[in-house]
This record gives structure tokens, sequence and C-alpha cells, in this order.
């Protein structure tokens, strides 16, 4: 894969996960700061380490499962696994200004 073509596929992703939100919070899951990393392979398998705003997130079970199965619908990947993580732990500081604006942080 060249480099153009791992961004494109990083651009699409995210362009998928700007599409997920928190049901709790009216900010998409990306601009919350919940995806810690999105790992693209030479086979086009993605691997996306995120986190939840807590442990007892009513949608810990729900979210993971709905994050890969959008961003199995682009037609580059070949599969999608999600991998949950509290290290480190999620905070407001991780959100964009974009979305401490839309919740009245700033």
């Amino acid at each position: 894969m060249k480099e153009a073509e791992i961004q494109e596929m990083g651009d699409k992703i995210v362009a998928v996960l700007k599409t997920i939100y928190d049901p709790e919070i009216p900010v998409d899951i990306y601009e919350l700061g919940l995806i810690y990393d999105v790992m693209v392979s030479e086979d086009n398998d993605v691997k996306i380490l995120m986190t939840l705003t807590s442990p007892n997130c009513p949608v810990a079970e729900t979210l993971p499962v709905e994050v890969e199965e959008k961003v199995k619908t682009i037609a580059e990947v070949h599969n999608c696994e999600v991998e949950i993580t509290f290290d480190p732990t999620w905070t407001q500081d991780m959100m964009s200004e974009e979305a401490k604006l839309e919740l009245g942080f700033l």
C-alpha cells in the first residue's frame, strides 16, 4: 500500500467514526477523543484501539460492535477489530476543541 492509499483509508475510517455517537453525549466518538489509535495492515485489516467514557458505560457492549460493523462497510476494509482499553483513562481533556465547544466547556 502506498502512503497516499494509507492516508485515504485513514480518512475514510475517520469519516465513518465521526458518524458514531455516544448516546448520552451529542458529540461523535472521534471528537470525544475515544479513539486512541487506528492501525491498517498491508491486507487492509483494521484494528481500532478505543476507550469508553467510563468502564460502566451503558454502551460498553454495543459501541465496539457498532464501530466494527460501520468500519467494515468501507469497501477496501477486509476486516475490523476493536479493542477497548482504559489505559490511559479517558478524561474531558481528550475531547477536541469542537467537542468542548459543543458541550459548553469552552
